[in-house]
């Protein structure tokens, strides 16, 4: 990764950090489509290479999230090298992600919710929030200007929270389960992990389902659910969305 300086354009407005390859495909991808379709150049950070999968290899999750990148019309996609199923919040850890927020110089970052079934994921929540602190720090020599992202998103697809909003992905659905089906290793039918797995036909209709519970919620068709810590604050009560009655 090439050094950038402060003064250089933001190479993402959004950047995704995410455990293992797929995941911001199940949780955020519909809002990574609607972003790029905006104008805005998103990003995505894996930080295993998924070595340790039940199914494929890293080498085929490499190929496969290559193809999911692009048809996210994700402008940048990179994965770190840390160990699959043994993520730990340390320091040099955080360190490997403050050097690419320094790099992207987003304005909003998307992690996952800090409760999973997955202690990756779980544990990535936390890692990556202390490394948007700690990239905001100056003495913290990484040989790039500091940069602090404005907003913190966490995905909340798979927690049993109540969303603080919904992103309304009814037109990008289609190309959301088109990317999530690009990895073939993990999601066509097979005999490894055939316990584990949902079955390739019933893929879709779940994760349809998912979406479409969260699009009714917000009133629209399909949705994606997120959790903000802060506050929201509103400047025109006429233009809140969402109906209530």
């Amino acid at each position: 990764m090439s050094a950038r300086s402060v003064s250089d354009p933001p190479a993402a407005d959004v950047l995704a950090i995410a455990a293992h390859r797929d995941d911001v495909e199940q949780t955020c991808g519909g809002t990574l489509l609607r972003m790029a379709a905006r104008g805005l150049r998103t990003a995505i950070l894996d930080l295993t290479q998924g070595e340790a999968g039940t199914r494929g290899s890293a080498e085929e999750r490499a190929r496969e999230a290559a193809e999911a990148a692009r048809i996210l019309g994700a402008g940048w996609r990179q994965a770190l090298n840390l160990p699959d199923g043994a993520v730990e919040n340390t320091l040099v850890n955080r360190i490997e992600i403050v050097r690419v927020l320094r790099l992207l110089r987003p304005r909003v970052v998307i992690l996952p919710y800090w409760q999973a079934r997955h202690p990756d994921h779980a544990i990535v929540a936390t890692l990556g929030y202390e490394a948007c602190f700690l990239s905001g720090l100056r003495k913290i020599e990484t040989g790039t200007e500091p940069h602090r992202p404005f907003k913190i998103l966490y995905a909340s697809l798979y927690a049993d929270v109540r969303p603080s909003f919904v992103v309304d992905i009814t037109a990008f659905i289609e190309q959301r389960h088109a990317a999530l089906m690009a990895y073939r290793s993990q999601y066509a039918n097979q005999s490894a992990g055939s316990g584990l797995f949902v079955p390739e036909e019933e893929i879709r209709e779940r994760t349809f389902a998912e979406a479409r519970h969260y699009g009714l919620l917000a009133g629209v068709r399909y949705g994606e659910p997120f959790v903000q810590k802060e506050v929201g604050l509103v400047d025109d009560l006429t233009l809140v969305p969402v109906q209530s009655i």
